[in-house]
């Protein structure tokens, strides 16, 4: 008679849980420690825990977090949410459908929908969908992201603050088998795992440690919560974006009853200085009247309040892994200008990548430091479809938007009438921005078909004689290379390994 394998019975695996979790739970050991139970952590948690890994997910304060970004998620997120089988964490958080984006330039409104990028399939036809996003309480999401992992049976949450790294030596390298933790402020805790995972933010207490790259900040978001029946916004479920003189604003809904307002502020500002009446002064004097109508009474008596809060705006461009038991992710390993809000959609869509590479089929055991090494170098080079093209877009971006020179103002000038020519013009860039279109070349072309247009803009300002005497020629060709300075480096940044 042959031999036939046993099936593992309900209760068998049940007892193999039982046993994880009792290693995790009594003896602080597992396959995988996540550092950080933010929205990459506590999502990263849940997939990896999906795959049958024992998890052990740290988390300084499990509080529902107040903060004033991570607030927007694109289409190209809430499709990765999906990918993950967390799409519930948008749902009873109050979270508002957004349908694309409102640029007013110096009063001068466009819309730019999502393009569309998917089907309905439930009826007899197959019906283009317009794409869409969600805006919400930042803590609201994060809360539901926790209980997904809180309520997983492969994964055991730890309230504790991450102290340092526990190391093993050898002659060759140095290897991150767990972490030290302090718990309660005073009792010291370990935690080992064959890989530890640092996801504790945009500042991390140990990316100066293991990559060679350092964040660097020129402006700060100050943002303002805005009573949303006082404010009715020009285009409602569009995110709305201002160009004035000053650098840009953002608007949009986050509740049924709350609008979000984020002004950013370079550094050095002569107007917000103390001589001028610091912060406020600027808003009320600079800011303000920049605003659409219906929106300036609830962004004054915001002001009045004096609720005022602020976050540094960071570009971080990505590093390799190269550390032995250790990968830096989220905001620990790379940030771009929140101005696009493209942070939280590659966070998710990071996750999504790292389930698929770190595939128990693929890599049986996390103990196989050179395997997962080979898969976390993938990574770096596999996301840069969707990644470089956000960080790119939104570090050129805001050059446009906080221009500061005649030709950026220029350069944002044909930005808007490109938009302005709706179609392939709006649809394009809102893909790249949305997390839909996955071509780095896509926005390549769009940016330099901006720079052109911006050209031809100052060209027909300046008028025939000017074109004659050649001084229009030479204003184009600053233009053209002024695009070139705003967009090369950061090529470059993505380039780098």
């Amino acid at each position: 008679m042959p031999y036939i394998a046993d099936t593992p019975s309900e209760s068998s695996i049940a007892s193999a849980h039982d046993i994880k979790e009792e290693r995790r739970r009594l003896h602080h050991d597992a396959d995988v420690v996540v550092v950080g139970a933010g929205v990459l952590g506590s999502a990263i948690s849940v997939a990896l825990a999906d795959q049958g890994r024992s998890v052990i997910l740290l988390e300084k304060s499990l509080k529902e977090p107040d903060r004033i970004v991570g607030e927007l998620l694109q289409p190209g997120g809430v499709e990765a949410l999906g990918k993950l089988g967390l799409q519930d964490c948008l749902e009873d958080i109050d979270a508002i459908p957004v349908k694309g984006y409102g640029v007013f330039y110096h009063n001068q409104p466009v819309e730019i929908p999502y393009p569309n990028n998917a089907v309905d399939r439930t009826g007899t036809q197959q019906e283009p969908m317009r794409a869409e996003g969600r805006s919400f309480h930042h803590g609201r999401f994060i809360s539901k992201l926790r209980a997904a992992a809180l309520s997983h049976p492969n994964i055991t949450v730890f309230e504790t603050e991450v102290t340092d790294m526990i190391t093993s030596q050898s002659e060759i390298s140095t290897t991150i088998i767990g972490v030290q933790s302090l718990t309660k402020k005073i009792q010291k805790d370990y935690f080992f795992a064959s890989l530890t995972i640092v996801a504790d933010g945009y500042n991390s207490k140990f990316r100066k440690l293991y990559s060679s790259n350092t964040p660097v900040s020129k402006s700060k978001f100050w943002g303002l919560e805005l009573q949303h029946e006082d404010c009715p916004l020009p285009m409602p479920n569009h995110g709305h974006v201002i160009l004035s003189d000053n650098a840009p604003l953002l608007l949009y809904q986050i509740g049924s009853h709350e609008t979000r307002a984020l002004v950013d502020i370079p550094e050095n500002t002569p107007t917000t200085s103390i001589a001028q009446g610091g912060v406020k002064a600027h808003l009320s004097s600079m800011v303000l009247p920049t605003l659409p109508a219906s929106v300036r009474p609830a962004f004054e008596s915001a002001i009045e309040k004096g609720q005022l809060r602020s976050m540094p705006n960071s570009f971080l461009p990505p590093a390799t892994n190269r550390t032995p038991g250790l990968a830096l992710l989220g905001d620990a390993l790379n940030m771009r200008h929140p101005l696009t809000g493209g942070g939280m959609t590659v966070a998710l869509n990071d996750v999504v990548l790292i389930k698929s590479l770190l595939d128990p089929q693929i890599v049986p055991d996390l103990d196989n430091t050179p395997l997962v090494l080979g898969q976390l170098r993938r990574f770096h080079w596999q996301r840069k479809n969707l990644t470089a093209v956000i960080n790119i877009l939104a570090q050129a971006l805001y050059s446009l938007f906080a221009a500061n020179d005649p030709q950026l103002r220029y350069l944002q000038k044909g930005c808007f009438r490109y938009f302005q020519l709706g179609g392939n013009c709006i649809d394009g860039p809102v893909g790249l921005l949305a997390g839909i279109i996955r071509q780095p070349l896509v926005l390549f072309y769009h940016f330099f078909a901006v720079a052109f247009l911006s050209i031809w803009v100052m060209m027909c300002e300046k008028g025939v004689l000017s074109a004659l005497t050649g001084w229009s020629a030479l204003q184009g060709f600053l233009i053209f290379y002024k695009a070139c300075v705003v967009l090369f480096p950061y090529i470059w940044a993505e380039l780098r390994s």
